[in-house]
């Protein structure tokens, strides 16, 4: 956290933003902070604190979470924009952070191309309830086939670009 001109400390975007990632891991899974806490020998509060962005997370600590909820740590990272001071020429400061070895994917469609013409998805969407109901009832789905289905049906029902 970097510190205020009153002596108080804000919270770094890069903090938020992995705090975020972590509450939307979670939630998505449906778990609470009480349970996530006691799989990493945590209280709930401190898992507050990392998901607000108050606390920072140290690398080990991440590592354990990323092993908790069951997603690769560049997961936390994903969609992070670039800092003007990081970015080269030939990016904007609306390019993503894409993991280093997988080609990025949404719900079950093809790779997301990294260009800046890409819109990426709002954080703000992805932790809506709405949003995450739709997801859990979404892998609920024991049928792949089904499953497939049911996106293809959402996709149709979408405005087209």
């Amino acid at each position: 956290m970097a510190a205020t001109e009153d002596g108080g400390t804000r919270v770094s975007d890069l903090d938020a933003h992995v705090g975020a990632r972590i509450r939307l891991r979670r939630t998505m899974l449906g778990m609470s902070q009480e349970k996530l806490g006691e799989a990493i020998s945590l209280t709930f509060q401190q898992i507050q604190k990392y998901e607000r962005g108050t606390n920072r997370v140290s690398a080990s600590r991440l590592f354990e979470i990323a092993r908790v909820l069951d997603v690769p740590i560049g997961f936390f990272y994903d969609d992070m924009p670039l800092a003007p001071a990081a970015a080269s020429p030939e990016t904007t400061q609306s390019a993503p952070v894409m993991g280093f070895a997988e080609a990025q994917q949404g719900f079950g469609g093809p790779p997301m191309p990294g260009t800046p013409s890409q819109v990426a998805v709002d954080a703000a969407v992805l932790s809506r309830r709405e949003t995450l109901e739709l997801v859990r009832a979404y892998y609920r789905i024991p049928d792949a086939g089904v499953r497939k289905r049911v996106l293809d049906l959402i996709r149709s029902m979408a405005p087209s670009d």
